[in-house]
């Protein structure tokens, strides 16, 4: 529940720009909904809305009753917090490691999003959080740490290993693809790798919402300033 703001936010944002900004949209957003537009023509997008929204009410509802208590606003609100301050430390934090691993460092550079509108950046960073998080972590780690366990025959915490590090080259990786993929240089690639590997760690940690909303905030802080 915490999250969906965030999908309506970038949403809304997406629609009110898709004549100014050429239809852009986050990568991987158009990735999971290319899915839906397979299975449903045109109706894609709106097939997905569906099974979001519905898979999040009956998770919702499942919690509220098994937990035997009804939402706190307060909750959310620390949760937003946190959000912000562990957006606010990912940065120094993953940097810090990619300059003792790369000297020098290599800034990430601007890619051709870069010389796009202040406004479709800002929904490209909204997109990153709920749509990079959904894809590389929910269903990616997921399903390599099922293969790692099933297919490798590992045991449980080897195929974590795996999943959280394979999962974090691949999400690396993502953003140099296509048109609007960024210059490949290595000093950015590690540290999207290393940003891949913390943000799985949150994600086990601290659950998708709160991992959603930190890249989210993050990506947007690094447009702010």
């Amino acid at each position: 529940m915490f999250a969906l703001p965030l999908l309506v936010f970038y949403e809304v944002l997406a629609a009110a720009l898709s004549y100014t900004s050429g239809g852009v949209r986050n990568g991987a957003d158009v990735l999971i909904k290319s899915v839906f537009i397979m299975v449903a023509g045109p109706y894609g997008p709106l097939l997905f809305g569906a099974v979001v929204v519905g898979i999040s009410l009956w998770l919702i509802r499942r919690d509220i009753r098994a937990n035997g208590r009804d939402l706190r606003s307060r909750v959310f609100g620390g949760m937003a917090l946190e959000s912000l301050a562990l957006a606010l430390m990912f940065g120094i934090v993953v940097g810090t490691i990619t300059a003792r691993l790369l000297a020098p460092f290599a800034i990430v550079n601007d890619g051709p999003l870069g010389a796009m509108g202040w406004p479709t950046q800002l929904m490209v960073s909204l997109g990153a959080g709920i749509y990079e998080e959904l894809l590389f972590r929910v269903v990616l780690v997921s399903a390599l740490a099922w293969a790692g366990q099933r297919l490798l025959k590992l045991r449980t915490v080897p195929a974590g290993v795996f999943a959280v590090i394979t999962g974090a080259f691949i999400f690396s990786a993502f953003h140099y693809v296509g048109v609007y993929g960024d210059p490949l240089e290595l000093g950015s690639f590690v540290f999207r790798m290393i940003g891949g590997m913390v943000f799985s760690a949150m994600f086990l940690l601290r659950g998708f919402g709160i991992t959603a909303w930190t890249h989210a905030l993050y990506d947007v802080l690094l447009l702010v300033f």
